[in-house]
């Protein structure tokens, strides 16, 4: 599988944490301190409430782009695949509304539901849709957790657990052009690695779904165990990189550039020291963009994209903490 493009889509301006502590009544410093994000984006006003982006506006924009950059129109992609834990409607999906937004018509448009590691899933599920037939894929992460940001909520007494949530979290969409064949690639993938490797372990994150007759349920629409989280995704992270140096046949010392997972700040630059590879360059961005969950795997593969040169190579992990999955990819430049 070759990498023709990438192409990002972060809504609105940058929500820095003075601004967001203003609108909740935290504290900019603590923020930092304690979660070391910066800024992030939503795709909603703080002030008004409004939504301003959707999952088929962020997923588009950053198609177009991805697309504009390998010099193809919509109608030279045969297939496309969409990877989100917060879609715009069950039904029809975004996936499908990006593909229309686009003027695509008859081809495969699937669309995975998953969290972080849903990036790693979507882009192994397109590498084994490559075929004979279908020479060009694009691929797309997307993700709207400003959906579950209660904005008129006292949060003087919310529980840490769930403050986290206003502090980690952002918007955003990336997307990536794959073919079939070399010709005006940017980079090659060597290895993709996407498990499920939570058997009998209780999840750290769950979404609800709410339909009518359960819409007025007490149940909290969003829970997450931080504590599980910052105590199992190192050594997740750690063995996934692992997998994909063995697969790659590669050794610590042959990755240049270095994906860890983009939790937060603060966890990322844990992460990164319990996975080594201390001569490698890390590329990260989650201390500028916020959690955007799908997102964020290809808003690293776009940064990437800048500076890797041929030969190089290049290791990235994505974790999802629902039921523990782990995933990751080895890139090397063209």
């Amino acid at each position: 599988m070759y990498v023709l493009a990438t192409g990002t889509c972060l809504p609105g301006n940058a929500v820095d944490n003075s601004a967001l502590a203003a609108r909740f009544g935290m504290n900019a410093e603590w923020i930092e301190l304690f979660v070391g994000t910066r800024t992030r984006y939503f795709g909603v006003d703080l002030e008004s409430g409004e939504r301003t982006h959707s999952i088929v506006d962020l997923g588009t924009h950053a198609a177009r782009q991805a697309l504009d950059r390998a010099g193809l129109e919509p109608s030279d992609v045969d297939f496309l695949v969409l990877a989100t834990a917060t879609p715009d409607t069950l039904m029809p999906t975004s996936a499908t509304g990006v593909a229309d937004r686009l003027g695509m018509n008859l081809i495969p448009a699937y669309q995975l539901q998953s969290g972080c590691s849903g990036a790693i899933s979507a882009l192994d599920v397109a590498r084994r849709m490559l075929d004979d037939e279908n020479r060009i894929g694009l691929v797309i992460g997307a993700d709207l957790c400003a959906k579950h940001m209660v904005l008129d909520r006292d949060i003087s007494s919310m529980h840490p657990s769930k403050l986290v949530n206003y502090m980690l979290f952002g918007d955003g969409a990336g997307a990536m052009v794959i073919s079939a064949d070399p010709d005006g690639a940017i980079m090659r993938a060597n290895t993709i690695h996407c498990v499920f490797s939570g058997a009998g372990s209780v999840p750290g994150q769950t979404i609800e779904w709410f339909g009518d007759a359960d819409r007025d349920s007490e149940v909290p629409a969003v829970q997450e165990d931080y504590k599980a989280i910052e105590r199992r995704v190192p050594g997740m992270s750690v063995e996934t990189a692992r997998e994909l140096l063995r697969r790659s046949s590669w050794t610590t010392d042959d990755v240049g550039y270095l994906l860890p997972p983009q939790l937060s700040g603060i966890m990322t630059a844990r992460i990164r020291k319990e996975m080594g590879m201390d001569g490698a360059r890390e590329v990260s961005c989650v201390a500028e963009t916020g959690n955007s969950g799908n997102a964020l795997a290809f808003l690293q593969f776009d940064l990437l994209a800048e500076v890797i040169g041929p030969g190089e190579r290049a290791l990235a992990v994505a974790i999802e903490s629902s039921r523990w999955i782990r995933g990751g990819i080895t890139l090397e430049g063209l």
